[in-house]
């Protein structure tokens, strides 16, 4: 509803009758839906059905378990396989549990070193992709993985510092534009008879973070280049 009020008013052909009538596009960009971008003239640009279809899929993804492992079946195997789960305890409180089932195991029958790595990826991304939201692309550019002990049972992910991580994210997301962010995750076996987990491994990654709708502008500026220069020739 807001899209459809903001496009009736910004393709205003008249003189405003009040100051209040005058959008910048600035403030068009506030109250459209994050995914639509601009024309070099200004226009607003509606999302595609493909890019609306992939907003919705990717919030369905971090809605629960279910359409978790659903959408992981499809476009992630690596982590259905593996089975890894993603819980919230509160607003700031994530974990994510690895079982120890057969495919995460070694041939001497440990937690696979592969597996404790890979998932350190999978469970801060689910994290950071539950924060930013369908409207960024998160790519994880680096990461250090430390082994302190064999891992001997599941295993779960906690963020060190969620809330200070949580804050840091929606004040860079404030912002509009792209950025990077530092996670830092610990992990741990799961004790189910000592009340207590043991630390298997640290993990610290830093992960890149752009707005979609920046990707899709720039896709249409080499477009349109590419148009004007075949014109050309």
């Amino acid at each position: 509803t807001h899209s459809s009020g903001v496009t009736r008013r910004s393709c205003r052909t008249g003189p405003p009758t009040s100051a209040s009538a005058v959008m910048t596009r600035a403030e068009i960009q506030t109250e459209l839906p994050s995914t639509m971008g601009f024309q070099p003239d200004g226009t607003p640009v509606r999302p595609t059905l493909y890019q609306r279809l992939e907003a919705f899929i990717s919030r369905l993804s971090t809605k629960n378990n279910f359409w978790h492992r659903v959408c992981s079946l499809i476009w992630l195997p690596f982590a259905w396989r593996s089975g890894i789960q993603m819980r919230r305890e509160g607003q700031s409180r994530f974990a994510a549990i690895l079982p120890f089932k057969r495919v995460n195991r070694n041939w001497y029958n440990a937690m696979a070193g592969a597996a404790l790595l890979g998932n350190s990826e999978v469970a801060a991304g689910m994290f950071l992709f539950s924060e930013c939201g369908s409207d960024y692309n998160v790519v994880c550019k680096q990461m250090h993985y430390e082994f302190l002990r064999p891992c001997l049972g599941p295993a779960v992910y906690t963020i060190r510092g969620g809330e200070d991580v949580i804050e840091s994210v929606q004040e860079q997301i404030g912002g509009g534009g792209e950025f990077n962010i530092d996670l830092n995750l610990e992990i741990n076996q799961i004790l189910k008879n000592r009340g207590r987990n043991l630390r298997v491994g640290r993990c610290s990654m830093t992960f890149h973070c752009t707005p979609k709708r920046m990707i899709e502008a720039k896709q249409r500026r080499k477009r349109n280049h590419a148009s004007r220069r075949d014109s050309k020739a």
